[in-house]
């Protein structure tokens, strides 16, 4: 290519960018003249906007989008300067047009290309036309003539235009990079965010290191005024006095690094922060992004179908993820299409019931709850239920009976089903029965929802709730099977603890009364196929999800908390997991699986209709027949093999742990009926131990046996205030003193 072809090349893309951004001011503008056909500034904005692109395709060497452009100029000048009053063919021509000179910047011509522009062009010259001869002679003079005009002489050249426009280019410049390559840069920041996170616990364990030096340095000064008493050898004092200061300077060097590393922690996570928001505000763009055209599609559906309608759209900057905007597309074509076709009535039947002739689609966005919400409502007719319940009749989708009971609510449910149309013909518009199955369909495959209801001066609003990025997801956090699962917020209808008292059987089935409905209560462990560890606690932890009108309750382990999480796209050599879509890690770096909700109602489907339900209370009623469990915690080998010993020959089924954490981590993956810590343990002692399991909900139930060689009140009154229900000190420990107080905690042991 030689550097002038080069050159035509980058002048044809800045001509693509200009005529994009020009297409868009032009229907924008003549959208608002078709209903105020004197307005000044719209006119102003509209012929500049010709001008601009008459300009830009004349240095581009486009002699066709020259032709166009400066017939839509003349006849929007004839409109400013009062010679015609714009009508709606005269709108429907400059639509074409604008239209037109975008197709002519493409690098390839469409086939007959060139045959639509002459068309146009004539169609605008003979509109032009039609208002000069009822001109006064002295103004037709100088109204610019129809004709086009040979090329510009300007007083600015074209290369002169061309390197100013190359310098602005450079000022406001934009790097291109593709958006495999961009999500990637989200992905590592996303993960630098949670692998930053994982300095607290070091952080945390430097803090306990801290504790236990300044514990060793008193029981260092404990030991040597015993030993100064007894013995006042010289070289005995010199030796402690020697370690003392040793295990001194140990706590400063430690303090001053533990402060530089909680500075370097603490700038570190900010920094990791902000280059995660920045990444990902990166990806948003304005909401008026998504919907440019929408207005004009609206505009020539109510034409075609001889209606007069209006597109208002609210909330044009909102923020949005770029894919999110993208995938919106489609749906929310669907629903305004629908909107003109089915709500919004001809200009007779709405004059007749009193309302303005021209109807109005309403299309709003906003966040909430850090949440991306669309409404799309209209002024017609709304839905007939009448209508519907006769279509579900005739459709067999259920008995009349039944349908007589609905609600409102559930019989616009049926109009989400696929195959379901009101429309009584097929049209290029509506009435395969697609358009709310393919909505609802994408609207969930983006973590979303979507409502439907009338309203009550008439017409029908969607209500539509998605993320605000695909790439972090907020989600509800659940223990299943002794594993982290999360249940995306948006896509789940609450969640609740259910006494075991109010479940009862119906039909085979577990169910319990909410609100007023049966809910059916299904087991969440045996949907993901994992082994059940049910808790001693009254009341079941339950998540309810919801497919169209019929409302499940997933039976869980625990609720562990919300949180906002790193989306990180499984390893594709695994291809799709069923009831997965995803997986994060939490700020501690546990890793854990987001559910996909579509699949796991379609896995409740194939339950119920296999008839092979667990019951989700029958592990409780085994625990209770077994044997008593207890877990000792304890950094002690002697220690721990005493304990042990004495449990199994009373008969309790006895677990040790050799530290803190080595307990916490037992405790979350198994079931015990005690719990029997020691206190001063490595990475975490006693008294954490304690606080963690009070801050549990699965756990805070737990009975807790302090044993140690602390013996002061102080220290029991630390353990006790920690949450542990018995205090018993080494010094005085014997067997039956344990044993006793295991018996009073948790009662005698099973057989």
């Amino acid at each position: 290519m030689t550097p002038d072809q080069m050159r035509d090349a980058s002048l044809l893309d800045l001509f693509r960018l200009e005529a994009e951004a020009q297409k868009q001011v032009l229907e924008a503008g003549l959208l608002i003249l078709e209903r105020e056909p004197s307005n000044a500034a719209q006119l102003e904005a509209c012929m500049r906007a010709a001008h601009s692109l008459k300009g830009a395709a004349r240095i581009v060497g486009l002699d066709a989008g020259v032709q166009v452009a400066h017939a839509m100029e003349d006849l929007l000048v004839a409109a400013q300067e009062g010679v015609l009053r714009l009508q709606p063919e005269h709108i429907d021509t400059l639509l074409q047009g604008s239209d037109l000179l975008l197709r002519i910047g493409q690098s390839q011509p469409e086939e007959g290309l060139e045959e639509r522009v002459e068309s146009v062009s004539k169609l605008l010259q003979e509109l032009h036309g039609q208002a000069l001869p009822s001109l006064p002679p002295a103004l037709a003079a100088t109204i610019p003539s129809p004709v086009p005009l040979p090329p510009e002489t300007g007083s600015q050249p074209a290369a002169t235009q061309y390197a100013e426009s190359e310098r602005d280019e450079r000022a406001h410049r934009v790097l291109r990079i593709s958006a495999e390559r961009f999500d990637h840069l989200i992905d590592l920041s996303g993960k630098s965010v949670v692998e930053f996170q994982r300095t607290r616990p070091l952080s945390e364990s430097l803090h306990r290191l801290k504790r236990q030096q300044e514990s060793a340095r008193r029981t260092l000064e404990t030991l040597r005024e015993h030993l100064l008493g007894q013995l006042q050898d010289p070289t005995t004092q010199t030796l402690f006095n020697e370690s003392r200061n040793l295990l001194i300077e140990c706590q400063q060097q430690l303090q001053a690094h533990q402060e530089l590393f909680e500075d370097f922690v603490w700038h570190g996570s900010q920094r990791t922060q902000q280059l995660y928001d920045l990444a990902l505000a990166s990806r948003m763009r304005p909401f008026a992004d998504g919907v440019t055209g929408m207005a004009r599609m609206l505009r020539d559906l109510g034409r075609s179908l001889g209606k007069q309608v209006r597109l208002e759209i609210e909330g044009e900057h909102t923020q949005v993820d770029r894919d999110v905007l993208e995938r919106l597309e489609a749906p929310l074509t669907h629903l305004l299409r629908n909107a003109v076709d089915h709500g919004i009535e001809e200009p007779a039947v709405r004059s007749a019931k009193g309302k303005p002739t021209e109807g109005r689609v309403l299309l709003q966005a906003s966040h909430h709850a850090g949440m991306l919400v669309l409404k799309v409502s209209d002024d017609g007719a709304g839905i007939d239920l009448k209508d519907v319940a006769q279509a579900v009749i005739e459709r067999h989708l259920a008995p009349s009976e039944q349908v007589a009971r609905m609600t409102e609510d559930e019989l616009l449910a049926f109009l989400f089903l696929p195959g379901f149309s009101m429309s009584n013909q097929v049209t290029e518009v509506s009435g395969r029965g697609v358009g709310l199955d393919v909505v609802q369909h994408e609207i969930r495959r983006m973590r979303g929802n979507v409502r439907l209801t009338q309203q009550a001066e008439g017409g029908c609003h969607f209500h539509i709730e998605l993320p605000l990025t695909l790439s972090v997801v907020r989600a509800l956090v659940v223990t299943i099977g002794g594993e982290a699962y999360a249940f995306p917020l948006v896509q789940i209808e609450r969640m609740l603890r259910v006494p075991r008292s109010s479940i009862v059987q119906l039909e085979g089935r577990q169910h319990f009364w909410l609100d007023g409905e049966h809910v059916g209560l299904i087991s969440a462990a045996q949907l993901l196929q994992c082994e059940e560890r049910p808790g001693e606690d009254d009341n079941i932890a339950v998540v309810l999800i919801r497919n169209r009108e019929q409302c499940h309750g997933l039976a869980v382990e625990s609720f562990t908390g919300e949180f906002t999480l790193v989306l990180m796209p499984l390893d594709a050599r695994l291809g799709k997991l069923r009831d997965v879509a995803a997986g994060a890690l939490l700020s501690d770096g546990t890793p854990v699986l987001i559910l996909d909700i579509d699949d796991l109602l379609n896995s409740v489907d194939k339950l119920l209709g296999e008839g092979r339900l667990d019951r989700v209370d029958a592990g409780s009623q085994i625990r209770h027949s077994q044997r008593k469990r207890v877990l000792v915690v304890d950094d002690s080998l002697t220690v721990r093999e005493l304990e042990r010993k004495l449990l199994l020959s009373r008969g309790y089924e006895v677990a040790v742990a050799v530290d803190g954490m080595d307990g916490w981590n037992a405790l979350r993956g198994d079931a015990f009926d005690l719990l029997i810590t020691d206190i001063d343990m490595p990475r975490m002692d006693g008294i954490e131990l304690v606080r963690h399991i009070r801050q549990d909900s699965r756990l805070r139930s737990l009975p807790v046996m302090v044993v140690s060689y602390k013996d002061r009140e102080e220290d029991r009154r630390r353990g006790l205030e920690a949450g542990a229900d018995y205090y018993l000190a080494k010094a005085s420990f014997h067997d039956e003193a344990l044993l006793d107080a295991v018996q009073t905690l948790i009662g005698a042991p099973r057989e």
